[in-house]
C-alpha cells in the first residue's frame, strides 16, 4: 500500500477510480467532482489516503480516513475499480487503513454507508418515529456494501433517515480498533 499524499502523480488516478467506483449512483460521477473530492481530502494534512497499485504502478483502489474526534476516525471513502471488486482489495485497503489508525492511537473507526439507490430494506421507507426498530430489520436487497463492512467486523450503530433525500438513508457503522472495553 502507498501513501497517496506522497504520490501527487496518482491524484488524478484517484479521482478516476472514485468516479468509476461510484458510477452506479446518480449523484455521481463527473471527473470534476472526483477531483474536487480528492483536493478536499488533501487540504487537511491529518487525513489519511492509502492506495493499492498494480505491478505497473496504476492505482486500483484507495481508502481515506478523516480524524473527526479525539479517538475516532471516519473512513471516507473506499473506492475500488469495479473490475477489481470482489477480489479482496477493498478488505486489504481497510485492513491497512485500520493499522495506520491504530498507530495514531485511534480507538474507533466509523463510516456512513449511504443507500441512495434502493439497495436495502430501509430505502424508500419513512423510518420515523422508531428509527432504531426499523434499523434492526435492515436487509440487503441488492449488493449494498454494509454486508461487506460487517464481514470486516463493523457493526451497524445507527441510521440517519432521509440523509440523501426522502427515503435515502445513511447507514452508520463502526468498529473498535483497540482490544478490550473500558
Amino acid at each position: 500500500m502507498v501513501d497517496l499524499r506522497q504520490q501527487p502523480t496518482l491524484h488524478l488516478q484517484a479521482a478516476e477510480v472514485l468516479v468509476a467506483a461510484f458510477a452506479h449512483i446518480s449523484a455521481w460521477p463527473t471527473l470534476d467532482a472526483g477531483r474536487r473530492e480528492i483536493a478536499g481530502l488533501l487540504e487537511d494534512e491529518d487525513n489519511l489516503l492509502r492506495g493499492a497499485l498494480d505491478p505497473a504502478g496504476r492505482l486500483l483502489g484507495w481508502v481515506g480516513a478523516l480524524p473527526t474526534y479525539d479517538y475516532a476516525w471516519e473512513l471516507h471513502p473506499l473506492a475500488v475499480l469495479p473490475q477489481q471488486q470482489g477480489r479482496g482489495m477493498g478488505a486489504a485497503l481497510v485492513a491497512d487503513l485500520e493499522q495506520q489508525l491504530r498507530a495514531r492511537g485511534a480507538l474507533t473507526v466509523y463510516l456512513g454507508a449511504d443507500d441512495e439507490i434502493g439497495q436495502t430494506s430501509l430505502a424508500g421507507q419513512d423510518l420515523f418515529p422508531d428509527v432504531l426498530a426499523q434499523a434492526a430489520g435492515l436487509r440487503n436487497i441488492n449488493r449494498h456494501p454494509f454486508e461487506f463492512y460487517q464481514k470486516l467486523g463493523y457493526s451497524v450503530v445507527g441510521v440517519i433517515p432521509d440523509a440523501n433525500g426522502p427515503g435515502k438513508p445513511d447507514i452508520l457503522m463502526a468498529k473498535r480498533l483497540a482490544p478490550g472495553s473500558p
